[in-house]
Formats: structure tokens, sequence, C-alpha cells
């Protein structure tokens, strides 16, 4: 459908738009100047939203805030956050009563006349989104970023064009409903992750399958070869397949060789690209990223700039972030990493011991895999938060722990840093990488690694 047609079709049409957040805000805007009567709904209360709620009642919105605020919606079109759980009781009630309910992304996705390359995994989502952003870029293409990094991308509708590129970041919760799919898919890795919201794994790993299952013969699927949750989706590829791995050669991919050069091999012609000393971002992990990256963009991308990104981007934000050198002593924030397989590929991307600031809110993810990597790569273990104790009992239970690394409990991130600072020696490299979400004590992860960063830049 044409987008002037489904916005023209909105006029006097009542719609609730459910999470007055970054993503929501600018389509509640979009919405009203359609001719749409727009309830805005969120949790939160006029005091925590702020002259954010000022703004949209002055444009026109109705707020419905606070407890029960998804209860008794009289209203024709609900639009969810991309946080809020599918199958909630509210959300269940009101497509009993025939009320439509979908969400910003579904809605571009119908509505997107370019190209959508859409990543999604437990890992790595964000940095291969902005390195395959940046690498359409260089070739000159006029890009649109969105999704779960952040951006709204349906009130840009209006200037995306079918010769433009759109790259989206896409998370379970928002793939869990999608009932399209994108030209080029990819998928990083699928490890457990958010089981405290989906009702259990098999939920979650379907959500991420969900990115490839509406897929054409004409589109494009990436998938590691290295991880075997996405070894088995290969079955439902309808595309063309296209794999990257990191510890073998591909007939039909992006691989690394024994030597660190990153090759490309594609009907039968294998390039060789670029050595991964030439990286500048530095961590296996980012290694598979761009390994992810070449895969999605071969054909659209030449060499010469995939090589130039590669040796030009610095990273994201509270990814392996370098924050400062005091006294010797080097600082990292990785306030992204959330899960434990994200703490293990920060501590793996360092060649020494580090000291590791960890702990948060419990996701419900399993710790174990993570306790040799903290023996074998932790110097000193800083614990705080909601999941102190369950990782503190998880390492001493573990048969290869014998004291090493020292478990010190502290009250927050505040008295971790201050304490890491008083006992670091020249040399060492203390870094935030929880394992864990924020929300036992921060709104996200952005803010808590934000905190980090100030309490390391004023010591």
């Amino acid at each position: 459908m044409d987008y002037r047609q489904f916005f023209a079709g909105l006029n006097g049409k009542k719609i609730a738009v459910c999470g007055v957040g970054v993503s929501n805000t600018p389509l509640i805007f979009k919405l009203l100047k359609y001719g749409a009567q727009v309830v805005a709904c969120d949790r939160r209360t006029r005091e925590q939203i702020g002259d954010i709620a000022n703004e949209l009642e002055v444009a026109g919105a109705q707020l419905k805030l606070g407890d029960g605020y998804l209860d008794n919606l009289d209203v024709d079109i609900i639009f969810r956050t991309p946080g809020m759980k599918f199958n909630l009781p509210e959300l269940d009630a009101a497509r009993e009563r025939g009320i439509v309910v979908t969400s910003e992304m579904e809605v571009f996705f119908d509505l997107c006349p370019a190209r959508i390359f859409a990543i999604t995994g437990s890992d790595g989502k964000t940095t291969t989104t902005t390195i395959i952003a940046k690498m359409l870029e260089a070739e000159g293409k006029k890009v649109f970023v969105g999704g779960n990094i952040g951006t709204p991308l349906l009130p840009k509708i209006e200037e995306i064009k079918a010769d433009d590129f759109v790259v989206v970041e896409l998370s379970s919760f928002q793939l869990i409903s999608m009932r399209q799919s994108p030209d080029v898919a990819v998928v990083t890795n699928v490890e457990p992750n958010h089981l405290d919201v989906h009702k259990d794994m098999d939920e979650y790993v379907d959500a991420k399958k969900n990115v490839l299952m509406h897929q054409n013969a004409f589109s494009r699927t990436v998938l590691n070869r290295d991880n075997g949750i996405t070894e088995t989706f290969r079955n439902d590829v309808r595309g063309e397949n296209i794999g990257f791995s990191m510890i073998r050669k591909l007939q039909n991919g992006a691989w690394l060789d024994d030597g660190g050069i990153l090759h490309m091999t594609h009907n039968g012609v294998d390039t060789p690209i670029i050595n991964r000393k030439e990286i500048k971002i530095f961590g296996d992990h980012n290694v598979a990223n761009y390994l992810t990256a070449i895969a999605a963009v071969w054909g659209y991308v030449s060499v010469e700039n995939i090589c130039k990104v590669a040796r030009d981007f610095g990273g994201v934000e509270h990814r392996i972030e370098f924050v400062r050198e005091k006294d010797g002593v080097k600082y990292y924030n990785n306030s992204i990493a959330s899960s434990p397989t994200r703490t293990i590929a920060g501590l793996k991307a360092f060649d020494q011991k580090v000291i590791l600031i960890a702990g948060g809110y419990d996701k419900n993810i399993p710790f174990e895999p993570m306790m040799p990597y903290l023996v074998e790569k932790v110097k000193t273990l800083y614990l705080c938060g909601d999941t102190a104790d369950k990782i503190e009992k998880c390492l001493r239970e573990y048969g290869g722990y014998y004291g090493k690394p020292e478990i010190i409990r502290v009250k927050n991130i505040d008295e971790a840093v201050k304490r890491a600072h008083e006992t670091a020696v020249s040399g060492d490299i203390v870094t935030l990488s929880p394992a864990c979400a924020s929300f036992d004590a921060y709104p996200n992860f952005v803010v808590r690694g934000n905190h980090f960063k100030k309490l390391v830049n004023e010591l």
C-alpha cells in the first residue's frame, strides 16, 4: 500500500499508542497530523514522563497514564511499543473485541518502498547494523537507519524513495508479530536472552526466526554458521542462503582464515578482503560482526569501501568503549553487555586479565557458561545489583574456581569504580561488563554506561 493512501485512511480513526517513548512519540505527532484521534498510553505518571506530556496534549493527543493505562481502550487501532509483551491480557482482550493491534515497525515494513536490510540476534545487532549502514553510505547510497537502534522510521516514510536503503535492527519483541520479512535478513547469533519476558526459549527462538520466515525467492538470508540455533534456520531459507564463520572456510559466505584474513566466497569466486589487524575495533566478536556485514552487503558495496569502513569506524558507544586512562589504568565501558554471552565476548576481547564490574537486573538467563571465563580472564570481580548473590554462588560452586578471581561485593557501580581505582595498578584494565540488564538501578544500559563514564572521568 502507498503511504499516502494509508495515512489518508487514518483520518478520524481512534488510535491508542502504547508507550510514550523514543519509538512512539514521533509516531503520535505523525498520526495527529493526518487527523487521527490519538490516545497516548503509558504506565508512567505525568511527572515521570515530563515535558513531553504537555507537548502531546498541545498537539491534540489525549493522555491515559499510570496503572490501568491499557484498560478498556475504546479505539480502532492499537500501536504497541516494541518492548511490550505481545500477549498481554489487555492486548488479547482488545483483539477479541476486534481492535487492530500492530506496531510502528510492522506498518513500516508494509509501506516502505526501499530495499530493507534487517539485523537481529542475541549479540552484536547494533554494531553490525551500524557497520552495514556505514558500508552502504561509503558506497554513496542514501541510507535510513532505525528500529531497535532507537530511531522510528514510520514517521520518516515520506522521505524514503525506492532507490534508497533502509537498515533496521530488530529485537525479538518487534519480530514476534511481524508478518513481513526484509530483502536481506541477518541473524548474528541466538543465545538465551530475555527469558524474563518470553514464555520460554522456544518462543524467543521462533521470534528471531521470524526475520526470514516471510522472505521470497529473491531475498538474501545471512546466518551464523558457528551457532547451533542459527544453523537450524537454514532449513527455512527461501532465497539466497549466505553464511559467515570464524572457524571454517565456507563455499558461500564470509569467513576468517588461519592467517587472520577475512574472505568472501560467492558464486565460486573467493575474494580476500582485509587482515583482521586492520580493523579499528578489536575483539573476535567484532571480526564476526564484520564477516556478517560483508556477507550482507556483498554485491552492493565494493571491497574498497568495505575496507575503508573497517579501518575508520571506531565503534558504537557502550560497546567496549574506551573511556580514559588514569594513572596507567585503562577504563572501558561495555554497558551493552546485558547477558552472559556479551560479557564473555567482552572479556575475550582483552589479551590480559581485567578488573570486572558486573551484576544487575535478573533476566533469568543462566550464568554457568560465563564461569570459565571469569576464572580465566578476571583478576578482581566487583559484584552489585540484584544478581550479585546468584553470580557469586555460581562462581563459588564452579569446579574450576580456587579463590581467583577475588570476589568483592559493593553497593553499586559508584562504589565499584571508587574501589577499583584505589586498588588497580598501572597496566590494569577496569571494565564495566555487567552480564545483566540495568533495570534494577537504571532505565536502560545507556544511562548505566553514561553514569559509569561520568564516574570514571571524575576520578
